[in-house]
């Protein structure tokens, strides 16, 4: 399958660094219900440009033609023209209102007999792709609370003066910030399936040649996508076999039991993230091209799954990806890892 090119935006496979982000958005691409990202770190560290690379990446859609909920046509009882268009990437503007983000209810138009009762908002253009929150940590929290529930469910509904419409609303939510200016509350934190941490890189080299990168990128975009174009290539192929793949993973049982043991351990409230990490231990293993779930899998995974989930310790001195590494190796001790 063919890659459409955006000539303004990074290729995804040139993106130097930042692994634990990229292997995250990547997840969620090959299994959507592990639950969205939230990625934290300092400003300026490529978070905008590697997501919108990885909206690049991926194949084009089949909708309905003129539809605005990007309807999937397949397996509907009724033939409709269609269209293939890019998948979905919308960014959230930070003052957007709820009718921007849900949509509008036309009561005018309602009471007047009218057909065209509803407006639909960000939700329904994000169905189906991609819905990108920078500074989510600045979002109403009312706000946030209301793009969690979309993207858990699948489902929008809005409602006003007793009329209600609902529309599907299936995406990968990804939300970034910076931690400087706050971090959302527990209570919201714990919904989203992944949390990458991503820091500014301090070897001068990797620096210098980053900043060369970007500078002969925006010179010359279309040599610098040929040059690119068979990882590129690469990827999306890797993607789309491990979207086929996952069902087939298996995971055993007595993984599955150590896992609860370290979230019950770190006293992981809830079960999301046993949940969680037995999702993107078998995305990854799929990811790999492999069907049987390995220790390694499970290591590489369960940080990003459950770091903001653990209780908050002012007074402790190691930071929560060690305490999460430490709980694991104790618990796998036995294991070959």
């Amino acid at each position: 399958m063919t890659i459409v090119k955006n000539l303004t935006n990074f290729p995804f496979a040139a993106i130097i660094g930042q692994d634990e982000m990229k292997l995250a958005l990547q997840l969620n691409v090959i299994d959507p219900k592990i639950g969205g990202v939230m990625i934290m770190g300092d400003r300026g560290t490529g978070k905008s440009t590697t997501i919108r690379a990885l909206a690049d990446l991926l194949p084009d859609i089949l909708v309905i033609k003129n539809d605005p909920f990007n309807t999937d046509p397949q397996g509907l009882s009724k033939e409709y023209e269609t269209e293939s268009i890019k998948i979905p990437m919308v960014e959230l503007p930070l003052g957007a209102t709820e009718d921007r983000v849900c949509g509008t209810i036309n009561l005018k138009e309602i009471l007047a007999g009218g057909k065209s009762t509803f407006e639909p908002g960000l939700l329904a253009r994000a169905n189906r792709g991609i819905l990108y929150v920078d500074e989510i940590n600045l979002l109403d929290d009312h706000l946030v609370d209301v793009l969690l529930d979309s993207a858990a469910s699948g489902w929008n509904t809005v409602e006003r003066e007793g009329i209600s419409i609902k529309h599907p609303a299936k995406f990968i939510l990804v939300g970034s910030g910076n931690p400087e200016e706050g971090e959302l509350r527990p209570q919201l934190l714990d919904r989203f399936g992944m949390h990458a941490e991503i820091r500014t890189i301090r070897d001068p080299k990797l620096r210098v040649k980053i900043v060369e990168e970007r500078i002969h990128f925006d010179q010359s975009p279309q040599l610098w996508f040929e040059k690119y174009e068979n990882e590129q290539q690469a990827i999306q192929n890797r993607l789309l076999t491990a979207q086929q793949n996952l069902k087939k993973v298996q995971i055993s049982k007595e993984f599955q039991l150590k896992i609860s043991e370290i979230c019950s351990e770190l006293e992981i409230e809830g079960l999301r993230g046993d949940i969680v990490s037995t999702r993107a231990a078998k995305a990854l293993t799929a990811f790999e091209n492999r069907l049987e779930v390995t220790v390694d899998d499970i290591q590489r995974t369960i940080i990003l799954c459950l770091r903001h989930r653990l209780r908050r310790d002012p007074m402790e001195s190691i930071n929560s990806g060690e305490k999460i590494l430490s709980v694991f190796q104790r618990i796998f001790s036995s294991e070959k890892i």
